[in-house]
């Protein structure tokens, strides 16, 4: 027979059993380089550990002991998970909860209308006054315990009620939660701020940049009331208000630079079906909700132009980019930007046809002119009103945003949606940041 050469690498490891120590009994334990050993062509040659063998052909399944220690190690670890959650509950104080006699809220509209429910589902010895303009509204609300232009088939708490006086709705208010569009908030609150108590915290519903001064809501409320000091909270992330009045599960977020109110916030809103989160970044939240408003416009011309699902992703990517470069821009955390308040109500809205903004721009990208589509509505679609303060407060930072710019165009009528596509298209192809 032919006699071979092959190499061998010698390890510590190597004990008698090994098939090299058969033909070479006397090799040095640690040689520095490679030895070659004879080896018979009759031999059986070693299977390649890169190709899989016969006794192989269950070696990515696991076996019955592996099974049950990884499954001892998901338990543990979800117990670990409720133990901390159980413990954490039953530190959490519940004495905001409990000496809260009296909540209002500015609105009637789906929105504050579920929030005024849930803040009533929270204890039925909580007074709830809803301060509404329609008086159609407050009669059903009153009468028949439902607000029938929005909700008609979902019964009211009993300890919610309507009137449209405000000094009768905000006397004793220890909360108020601001239901109002932003482009109609200055001389609203500018109205009733004769009856605002100075310490009343304020927690804003609202989302959006008002037009002319590109002002946010915690830079208008306080200055609508004349009062740089009035408490404010902004409460915001992915929630519908029908799977709010549906009482199915939601997360969301309230930021104040005021943590101890935010803390309060949090206990009063928090039950088993609302996670509520604190954040101090004030700034992040509120202009991600106002931006994403615009996106969905974009995002909903998308699926109105049928242009698949492709498209979709790399513009709510793009736009979700540019969101973060104007929020930085502007000192918000970008944490924030990638967090509940950010990405999961970006997500929401432009995935889900339950948005008023995405179905503005599923009807504009179906070929509807916009004052048809905005006439035909009976709630304020923010995101229309907002996306030209938005490329006026980007054009004040300096930061260059192609999709909402063209939703800002596209609203003005001076651009058409295939148009849009075609310019965002040719855009110079840069490096990703």
């Amino acid at each position: 027979m032919e006699a071979l050469l092959e190499p061998v690498f010698l390890n510590p490891f190597f004990t008698s059993k090994n098939p090299c120590s058969v033909h070479c009994p006397n090799l040095p334990k640690f040689p520095s380089k490679p030895l070659l050993v004879a080896t018979c062509c009759a031999a059986t040659p070693s299977p390649s550990p890169l190709l899989p063998q016969d006794s192989d052909k269950n070696s990515l399944q696991l076996s019955p002991d592996r099974t049950r220690d990884r499954r001892k190690v998901v338990r543990i670890a979800w117990e670990k998970l409720v133990r901390w959650s159980r413990s954490w509950r039953s530190k959490a104080k519940t004495d905001v909860l409990e000496r809260t006699k009296k909540v209002v809220v500015l609105g009637g509209g789906s929105f504050g209308t579920a929030m005024a429910a849930h803040v009533a589902n929270r204890k039925a010895q909580i007074e709830v006054s809803m301060l509404v303009r329609d008086p159609a509204v407050c009669r059903s609300i009153n009468e028949n315990h439902c607000n029938h232009k929005y909700f008609p088939d979902h019964k009211l708490p009993g300890n919610v009620t309507a009137t449209s006086d405000s000094k009768t709705a905000l006397l004793g208010a220890d909360y108020c939660l601001h239901a109002v569009p932003v482009q109609y908030s200055t001389s609203f609150l500018e109205g009733i701020a004769e009856h605002v108590d100075p310490g009343l915290p304020f927690i804003s519903l609202s989302k959006g940049l008002e037009l002319n001064t590109l002002r946010m809501m915690s830079q208008i409320i306080p200055q609508a009331l004349k009062n740089p000091r009035q408490p404010f909270i902004a409460l915001s992330g992915p929630s519908f208000a029908l799977e709010l009045m549906n009482k199915l599960p939601t997360a969301m977020v309230v930021a104040s630079k005021d943590k101890k109110l935010a803390g309060a916030v949090q206990q009063l809103l928090s039950c088993s079906h609302l996670r509520i989160s604190t954040s101090r970044d004030v700034t992040g939240v509120e202009i991600a909700g106002a931006l994403k408003n615009v996106l969905a416009i974009a995002a909903g011309i998308v699926e109105g132009m049928n242009l698949g699902n492709n498209s979709m992703a790399a513009l709510v990517a793009q736009g979700c980019s540019e969101i973060r470069w104007l929020a930085t821009k502007m000192g918000a955390k970008p944490a924030t930007i990638t967090g509940l308040s950010g990405t999961g109500d970006i997500m929401l809205t432009c995935f889900v046809n339950l948005s008023r903004n995405k179905t503005v721009g599923v009807r504009l990208g179906s070929g509807e002119k916009l004052e048809d589509i905005l006439s035909s509505m009976n709630q304020v679609a923010e995101g229309v009103s907002t996306a030209g303060a938005v490329i006026a407060l980007a054009q004040k930072y300096n930061v260059k945003m192609p999709v909402l710019t063209a939703v800002a165009r596209i609203m003005d009528s001076e651009l058409t949606p295939n148009k849009a596509v075609l310019e965002l298209m040719s855009l110079p192809q840069v490096e990703e940041v």
